[in-house]
């Protein structure tokens, strides 16, 4: 099972993640008053990368 981590401190909330993942691994939720990345899906991640790849704060690690 892969390992889905968002860097919240780098997530600037593009939401880049949840348009490419084929998955639908992740919502944008609003945290501290901003819409960030969460992987609320992370055990149906297929490690495509998709969302590291697009990510462009670099918030996202998928191992």
């Amino acid at each position: 099972m892969a390992d889905v981590k968002v860097d919240l401190a780098k997530c600037e909330g593009a939401g880049v993640c949840a348009e490419v993942c084929p998955m639908n691994v992740y919502d944008m939720v609003e945290i501290g008053g901003k819409k960030k990345a969460q992987a609320t899906r992370a055990a149906d991640c297929i490690i495509c990368m998709a969302c590291v790849n697009g990510c462009p704060a670099a918030a996202i690690t998928v191992e």
